[in-house]
């Protein structure tokens, strides 16, 4: 009787997986739909989905959450959305982004004005061991340096991997043009530390003197 009993069950469960379909609960299913809505900018389907219980900090299989992948396609008002709802601005991806270092890295100036009101780390560092202000000063970005710069309590004397600080970056990196020169005024008038040296020893001073900058080296020189 036993043995019958088993077959029996044996046969259901095989007719349950005949068509080889993986076996899903409502969690699973509800991530892979809200992951599917960010992805199509649907704002009133994400509304729906987070008022029907959805994790707001819910991932895809890189690690990226709801929200870097919205800062990361340019979304605002989805963004937006997010952090109104408690998604969390620092929460990193497998190669550490996160939407506020993202934000900063990109130049979404909005994205980080809203994610620095929403609880946005200063201790939460990216692959190079960087702030979201060292990449904005390598890239030119200046409203966004703008704003870092002038964060109370803000690192901005970080030294990444590289041993490079964010005006360091601005100056090795960027090419002395006009918002090179307004980066590096803009980060002296925050307090950066003009004299702080790569790991070789040379100063910012020496690496604009050396690449010919002299508007760089005026303001450094004042």
């Amino acid at each position: 009787m036993k043995t019958l009993l088993l077959f029996a069950l044996m046969g259901v469960f095989a007719s349950c997986n005949a068509k080889n379909e993986p076996v899903t609960n409502d969690t699973t299913m509800q991530q892979e739909e809200i992951l599917k809505l960010v992805s199509r900018n649907d704002l009133s389907g994400v509304k729906k989905a987070l008022d029907a219980g959805a994790n707001v900090n819910t991932r895809d299989g890189s690690g990226k959450s709801l929200l870097l992948l919205a800062t990361i396609d340019k979304h605002v008002e989805m963004a937006t959305l997010l952090t109104e709802n408690g998604a969390d601005v620092n929460l990193q991806d497998n190669i550490q982004d996160s939407p506020f270092l993202y934000a900063g890295a990109t130049g979404q100036t909005e994205l980080v004005k809203l994610f620095l009101t929403h609880g946005a780390r200063f201790d939460v560092f990216n692959r190079y061991n960087g702030t979201a202000l060292i990449p904005a000063c390598e890239r030119g970005h200046v409203e966004t340096v703008k704003v870092l710069a002038g964060t109370k309590g803000f690192p901005i004397n970080h030294v990444n991997r590289l041993g490079w600080t964010a005006l360091m970056e601005a100056i090795v990196l960027g090419n002395g043009s006009k918002k090179y020169q307004e980066i590096v005024q803009l980060l002296k008038d925050g307090g950066a530390d003009l004299g702080i040296p790569d790991h070789d020893g040379v100063t910012p001073l020496q690496h604009a003197e050396r690449r010919g900058f002299a508007e760089i080296v005026k303001i450094l020189s004042k």
